[in-house]
């Protein structure tokens, strides 16, 4: 790949800066223009009408904003974020449940005021005309997707189960997409209304589809990834290897992760995200992956000269972001594998704090013991459990006291929920700038 730059960034804008402004303005000028259709398409048959044909607009605009969202296009995702945009995907998507349903009970109110008769009856009565159906059915498919996603549900499904229903979204999309086009004063009151809906539309789909399945495709054809090797770190942790043609162009970077399938080993809808564990310097990439799961347990299992299909790279936590001339960077169990990898590529004054049970449990350590000393770092391993010897190892004291000027540093911070939960409030604490911290969850739900 092209070699990645360290260079420290001194301007007023930094990258995810942009790329919130960048949202927030494609958001607020679509609302606008959103708005002035709504104005000036005229009234409705009734009130409660008119005002349905506006929540059903909204509707329609943000089941745009949620292709986007997901979309998974490169500019976005290396700024922000997949776990920050998948946040914000489900908030939207909770926005949509509510506004579709308002929508829909404004319609039925609507008619049934009209024609002077119970809403029930109305129910029935739409629900023979296509237009209506289509929208029905659409409404019907977000309210389950927004049921199977609410939090306790959701705990209890298998990923893969859960994200299997989670595409009938894209059905409720396309029901939708029609019903909105048989809605003749949606997308005929104007000239511009035509020309703008239709935009909007091949806009979000062109978009889900070059971000989801042509880039993908295009990239493992073009790259054609292998198992090169598997390597055993420890009882209950593997490397794999993986290598391909053309690797110098995979606009990889160190900390960033990929979506994993090996076809030949398991089902093809079995698939986990992994960081790189090396830094990506083109001949090839390295996972490193602890077994927690049936996946990650069998990759140990993997084929030597295997089919590998990997998606990304993705993810934002990249020395992109780099402010400061100073660096921290802090690990807990696996979560070394992205710091790992960024040290390959780190300047300036480097420290790495790597937090496991014991020193037998330290994955890489070795790597990143040699990769700190070539850099004239330091390195700080806290072994034990949490709450042994009663000072927090992650509390405002115990960070000051092992890295006195945290906060003229950039900290980079990769580890399970509750550590850097830990990590986070004690740099609060400690008031570093929040511009300077930089953490992510390396998940796809």
């Amino acid at each position: 790949m092209a070699t990645a730059s360290n260079t420290v960034r001194r301007g007023t804008v930094l990258p995810v800066d942009a790329a919130r402004w960048a949202m927030w303005t494609f958001a607020v000028v679509n609302a606008v223009i959103v708005e002035v259709l709504f104005l000036s398409a005229g009234s409705g048959k009734n009130g409660v009408l008119t005002v349905a044909k506006f929540f059903g607009l909204h509707a329609a605009l943000l089941m745009l904003f949620q292709l986007l969202l997901v979309a998974r296009l490169p500019w976005l995702d290396r700024r922000i974020g997949m776990d920050r945009l998948t946040v914000w995907h489900r908030w939207v998507g909770f926005t949509l449940l509510w506004t579709v349903l308002t929508h829909a009970t404004l319609v039925v109110l609507g008619y049934a005021t009209l024609d002077d008769t119970s809403m029930g009856k109305t129910f029935v009565a739409l629900s023979g005309v296509p237009a209506s159906l289509l929208g029905m059915l659409a409404a019907a498919v977000i309210v389950a997707i927004a049921a199977i996603s609410a939090r306790p549900l959701r705990r209890r499904l298998r990923y893969e189960v859960w994200h299997g229903l989670h595409l009938l979204l894209y059905v409720a999309l396309g029901l939708s997409f029609v019903h909105q086009l048989q809605e003749t004063t949606t997308f005929t009151s104007s000239a511009f209304a035509t020309a703008y809906w239709w935009t909007l539309w091949l806009f979000a789909f062109g978009a889900l589809l070059t971000g989801r399945v042509a880039m993908p495709l295009w990239r493992n054809a073009y790259h054609r990834f292998r198992v090169a090797a598997v390597v055993p770190e420890s009882d209950n942790v593997v490397s794999v290897y993986v290598t391909g043609r053309h690797l110098d162009k995979l606009p990889a970077r160190a900390g960033q992760f990929c979506i994993w399938r090996f076809p030949g080993h398991n089902h093809w809808w079995l698939a986990n995200p992994f960081s790189l564990s090396a830094a990506p310097g083109g001949q090839g990439l390295r996972l490193t992956a602890k077994a927690v799961g049936s996946t990650s347990a069998g990759l140990r299992n993997v084929p030597v000269g295997s089919r590998a299909f990997v998606e990304g790279p993705y993810g934002a936590f990249t020395s992109l972001h780099r402010t400061r001339p100073g660096v921290l960077l802090i690990a807990g169990g696996v979560g070394i594998t992205p710091v790992r990898a960024m040290l390959e590529e780190a300047t300036g004054d480097v420290v790495v704090l790597y937090r496991v049970r014991s020193e037998a449990d330290a994955v890489l350590l070795n790597e990143v013991r040699h990769l700190v000393t070539q850099r004239g770092g330091r390195l700080h391993v806290l072994a034990g459990r949490t709450g042994e010897g009663g000072t927090p190892p992650f509390g405002a004291g115990s960070l000051h006291r092992l890295v006195s000027d945290i906060t003229e540093r950039d900290v980079y911070v990769c580890g399970p929920p509750a550590m850097t939960k830990a990590v986070l409030a004690g740099l609060r604490d400690l008031r570093v700038p929040a511009r300077q911290v930089h953490a992510e969850k390396f998940g796809l739900a």
